[in-house]
């Protein structure tokens, strides 16, 4: 007998509807930006400041140690967005004319919290990641991640190639880059109504497992690949999708891809190519966005970077989540 379903392996076969089923055309900028007034820069410029006389590690920072109700209003409303609303948020802005590097990730991290737990993003602890392009290749099995290279970043969500996901991702610009790295998002149910229309054959594929590699963040006696599914039924719709650890992880394997396999991920990438379905940004520094990342893609374009290397493209990246654990494997 095989094993038996349950409803994580059901495809929603019915259109998807609610807040999250946007178009680009759809979205107004009240639903997907919000603004630091001057109250809440004066509260950060009193955290700045109480920071240096109170010096410690920015991880051990909690933003309820602070007094800062105006941007606890407005994180709330991101919050929202995020929760209740079209799923992403872009946060205007840091004042990087008269804040360092290290006040924007204080201030960063404080706002953050605000939303969420910060966790760490990799098995050494890591909880403030560097965003930057390092040279390196990210191929099979090398443990790069495609976020230390320049290259196009397909729509995914965080840490798909492992467990646990974080609920939320954030992203701040402290350098843009000379050209490009342009920021895309995409709403995971409006691709799953665009597949249910065009490419129906292929979800109850997509709803099984695939091979994904780990980049090498695995304990030494874990295997160097897992195996999930990209759309999983829980009484909606989360999805878990990386095209390019998937392609690696088949990669590793002597059996590689099947037919059905192939075809699944084929059509994904042609409804992620719908310019229809993706809504572009550029972020400026001081700028700091944020995905619900079980719901929505979010990538970038590959960029070109400026020779001097303290002018190059640098943004800072918070993973959050609420339950478990606050270390990489939860």
């Amino acid at each position: 007998m095989g094993a038996q379903k349950t409803k994580h392996d059901e495809p929603i076969t019915s259109v998807l509807t609610g807040p999250l089923v946007w178009r680009a055309a759809d979205l107004k900028e009240q639903d997907w930006l919000f603004r630091l007034d001057d109250a809440c820069l004066k509260e950060i410029d009193s955290a700045v400041l109480h920071h240096k006389r109170h010096r410690l590690p920015i991880e051990m920072l909690d933003a309820k140690r602070f007094d800062m109700p105006c941007c606890q209003i407005v994180m709330s409303k991101v919050r929202d967005a995020l929760v209740s609303g079209c799923g992403f948020a872009l946060v205007d802005r840091l004042p990087m004319d008269r804040l360092s590097q290290e006040d924007a990730k204080l201030s960063y991290w404080l706002l953050s919290s605000m939303i969420s737990r910060p966790v760490a993003q990799k098995l050494d602890g890591t909880m403030i990641y560097d965003v930057q392009d390092t040279g390196k290749k990210a191929v099979a099995g090398s443990g790069v991640r495609p976020d230390k290279t320049n290259i196009d970043l397909t729509f995914h969500n965080d840490n798909s190639y492992n467990n646990p996901m974080p609920d939320f991702v954030g992203l701040l610009c402290l350098k843009p880059a000379k050209r490009g790295g342009v920021s895309r998002v995409m709403s995971f149910e409006t691709a799953h109504n665009a597949l249910l229309k065009s490419h129906p054959d292929v979800l109850p594929r997509l709803y099984e497992p695939f091979i994904f590699d780990r980049q090498r963040e695995h304990l030494d006696e874990d295997p160097p690949t897992i195996s999930e599914p990209v759309f999983e039924n829980n009484g909606g719709l989360t999805a878990r999708l990386g095209i390019h650890q998937v392609r690696n992880g088949y990669e590793m394997q002597t059996s590689g891809m099947d037919d059905a396999t192939r075809a699944a991920i084929s059509s994904l990438e042609k409804v992620f190519a719908d310019p229809d379905l993706q809504f572009h940004f550029t972020m400026t520094a001081g700028q700091f966005q944020y995905v619900n990342n079980k719901v929505i893609g979010h990538s970038r374009t590959e960029f070109e970077d400026f020779e001097e290397l303290e002018n190059r493209r640098h943004l800072i990246r918070l993973w959050m989540r609420d339950v478990g654990d606050r270390s990489y494997t939860g």
